[in-house]
């Protein structure tokens, strides 16, 4: 793709029109770019040159910028930090690749890390860096590489690995229910119920496969992370629906205890996704085709 040349203003020039709008004088540009004042107006003079308005309010020697320039600086900020890591991913390849990984708390604590000591013994000079993400992003926004993310994968312009099927068990703590294994789904519908925010119609699809209609909201409780969730059953505020690699220890020990037979499949699954443009990023393809191995989603997180 050819770029005219008049849309692709200097760095020199964008720097300062980034660093003017952020530190608000032109001295205090001019001291982070070790540039003098004078530098720093004619680096915008020759901006406004080249896109044929003004961008700045001249009054003696100071420069203020138009609520326009404000805008473009915005943008800007952003594309000069995105090329700064670009260019220390890129200085880092010849030592070590490396994969900047968006994942969720709950799965990538419980499920990725266990098997991340593999992936690091096969492919020693591979860093991967990891940041918790609880709601779907845009990677053009976010220099992130991949993600681990639930969903159905449709995120646009990206592709996806499916890793593993979310099965849900509703559970509480053992002296919330005195015989677990005689409650009905009628029963549970009036028990106090605990809601995860990222899953807003987990238990009302979860009723539905028990062929309980739900013409009412469902009360109860709502947290943010699986983390938080958790600690509310164990301490006896309500039944979670959990997914079963996360409740499998509390279960276990008899901390938590189950309402249901077996855990279901309502919806949803979590997958690897990294956006097209990135497919062939090589710390990236060694780890998609190593997780290609560890993506088994009807089998239990090994023990």
């Amino acid at each position: 793709m050819s770029v005219p040349r008049r849309f692709l203003p200097s760095i020199a020039s964008l720097r300062a029109l980034e660093a003017l709008d952020r530190l608000g004088s032109a001295s205090a540009a001019a001291n982070e770019l070790s540039l003098t004042q004078g530098a720093v107006s004619r680096q915008i003079q020759a901006l406004e040159r080249q896109l044929g308005f003004d961008l700045a309010l001249r009054d003696g020697k100071t420069l203020t910028l138009t609520p326009e320039a404000e805008a473009y600086a915005v943008e800007i900020r952003e594309a000069l930090q995105r090329i700064a890591q670009a260019t220390v991913q890129l200085q880092s390849l010849p030592l070590a690749g490396s994969l900047n990984l968006a994942i969720l708390p709950a799965f990538g604590m419980r499920w990725l890390m266990p098997r991340l000591p593999e992936f690091s013994r096969r492919h020693p000079d591979v860093t991967i860096n990891m940041s918790t993400r609880l709601a779907p992003f845009n990677f053009a926004a976010e220099s992130f590489d991949a993600a681990i993310h639930f969903g159905h994968a449709d995120w646009p312009g990206t592709e996806a690995l499916l890793l593993k099927h979310e099965r849900l068990l509703p559970v509480c703590a053992p002296e919330l229910c005195a015989k677990p294994n005689e409650v009905t789904p009628e029963q549970i519908r009036k028990m106090p119920l605990l809601h995860i925010q990222t899953r807003p119609r987990a238990w009302a699809d979860w009723f539905a496969r028990q062929d309980i209609a739900i013409d009412t909201s469902l009360g109860g409780t709502i947290h943010d992370q699986f983390s938080t969730i958790n600690q509310a059953a164990l301490h006896g505020l309500g039944v979670a629906l959990m997914p079963d690699y996360l409740i499998e220890q509390d279960l276990a020990t008899g901390r938590l205890v189950a309402l249901h037979p077996e855990p279901q499949d309502i919806g949803g699954a979590y997958y690897l996704v990294w956006p097209q443009s990135k497919a062939r990023n090589p710390a990236l393809v060694m780890f998609r085709d190593w997780l290609a191995g560890q993506a088994q989603p009807e089998d239990p997180l090994p023990r």
